[in-house]
């Protein structure tokens, strides 16, 4: 626990008060239970009195009331040295405590996870732990407290189906083995890059690969993005348009319009969150095996508060893609922060791999998750709008452009050939089809195209 938090209380979580309803815990130490547990399982006593001798430890799960970064958190570390960092009964105890208080103080869970799954000894009445773990991190989700999970070496089983990868942020280490599967079960020959910190992440199921010694810091910006003081208000102030970063003047036709969003040298995603943000954080992947490097979402801090984003990037979004849009906007209306969306591409990719992926439900579910957010979405078209795959991150009746933007319901390209127009007749058939920033808000689409931002006077 050291490593990572400020300071640490491992009696405060028994001490404090219940929450509402919450069992008491029969994870403290001393309490009477059956010889050998609840098998019989002829030396379990001893193996666990060999596991306490040798790790100063009473279970494979330390929780405490800890302060990382001046947050106050509940801290859950694994011993793996207790028993493999193995899941029973008692652990379920802790467990179902710590996520109690952290409802009941109101505080986010951090876990450092180190287990190799649930304790044989202790058969289906250690398994069914997991369904009380997956239980109370449903209730903190509901209450909208964040959960971050660090994954070390190993994670494996119901550990890692549970507190892991039910995390809102899971931050591996590297080198670390990481899967369902634990290394004596697994078939023989699997790819033991798959089952490691860096092959999760290239899958999309981890937000980050950190090193030990980032560790401390990382948590810390996590915590003061997605646990900082929260605005009063029960629905937060919806997060400003940025404003534009390229040209100034508006485009002359609608063929201009769509020579200016596809110039090379026009400003992309990554020149809006700098100019944007303070400082920020990137989560990553769809946790369905997908990672689209063509949309970055995240938390950002802007004047002292955390807005949420979703950014494309100018490429063809692919379904993790949207996948992970629709999980960053589901995340910040969960924990009550408003996002912002930047829209730029010149539409969802439409290959057959993309297709086999589930592109069609990857887009419906995007364009269900900023239609039921609770918490305000601004969008802003910074580029290319092509069709429903850029339509899909636009939030309904909050969208802005820039001057060197265009939104279409199709390529010019291919409204011509589906028309079957002649090909010189592609720039006349971007003008019908009124793309401009100008023609989108004379017709309603947008709610304004965005000034650059004015110079700051230097000083005499």
């Amino acid at each position: 626990m050291a490593a990572v938090a400020d300071s640490y209380d491992e009696t405060a979580l028994y001490a404090g008060p219940a929450a509402p309803g919450a069992p008491p815990s029969r994870g403290i130490p001393g309490e009477a239970e059956e010889p050998d547990g609840p098998l019989g399982w002829l030396g379990y006593d001893a193996s666990r009195a060999r596991a306490r001798a040798r790790t100063g430890e009473d279970e494979s799960v330390i929780t405490a009331l800890a302060s990382i970064g001046g947050t106050e958190v509940v801290l859950i570390a694994f011993e793996f040295g207790y028993l493999g960092g193995s899941l029973g009964e008692r652990t379920g105890d802790r467990l179902e405590a710590a996520y109690a208080q952290a409802r009941a103080r109101g505080l986010p869970v951090v876990s450092l996870i180190a287990t190799g799954g649930s304790r044989m000894q202790e058969g289906m009445r250690a398994l069914s732990q997991l369904q009380r773990v997956a239980g109370q991190s449903a209730l903190n989700r509901a209450a909208g407290l964040p959960q971050i999970a660090v994954v070390r070496d190993p994670t494996t089983g119901g550990g890692w189906a549970t507190l892991g990868a039910g995390a809102d942020v899971i931050l591996g280490l590297p080198g670390a083995q990481i899967g369902f599967a634990g290394s004596r079960v697994r078939p023989g020959d699997a790819d033991p890059y798959a089952y490691s910190a860096e092959g999760q992440f290239a899958a999309g199921q981890l937000d980050a690969v950190v090193p030990p010694d980032r560790l401390r810091a990382t948590l810390r910006r996590w915590l003061r993005l997605l646990a900082g003081p929260r605005e009063p208000a029960a629905v937060p102030e919806a997060a400003p348009p940025p404003y534009a970063l390229g040209v100034r003047d508006l485009p002359e036709s609608g063929w201009d319009a769509v020579v200016r969003a596809r110039a090379a040298d026009r400003p992309r995603a990554e020149a809006y969150l700098r100019a944007y943000f303070d400082d920020r954080e990137e989560i990553s992947g769809d946790r369905c095996g997908g990672v689209d490097t063509g949309m970055r979402c995240g938390f950002g801090r802007r004047d002292g508060r955390t807005i949420a984003f979703a950014a494309q990037c100018g490429t063809a979004t692919r379904p993790a893609g949207f996948r992970t849009a629709a999980r960053l906007v589901r995340l910040a209306d969960r924990l009550g922060i408003p996002v912002l969306t930047l829209v730029d591409t010149p539409g969802a990719a439409n290959d057959a791999a993309a297709e086999r992926a589930g592109a069609g439900a990857a887009i419906a579910d995007t364009f269900a998750a900023l239609a039921s957010a609770r918490v305000p979405v601004t969008s802003l078209l910074i580029g290319e709008g092509g069709s429903g795959g850029a339509l899909a991150l636009a939030a309904p009746g909050r969208l802005w452009a820039t001057p060197d933007s265009y939104f279409s319901v199709i390529a010019p390209e291919l409204a011509a050939a589906i028309l079957k127009r002649d090909p010189r007749q592609i720039r006349q058939t971007a003008g019908q089809l009124r793309i401009r920033p100008q023609d989108l808000l004379e017709l309603g689409v947008i709610r304004g195209i965005v000034p650059p931002a004015r110079p700051t006077p230097s000083r005499p």
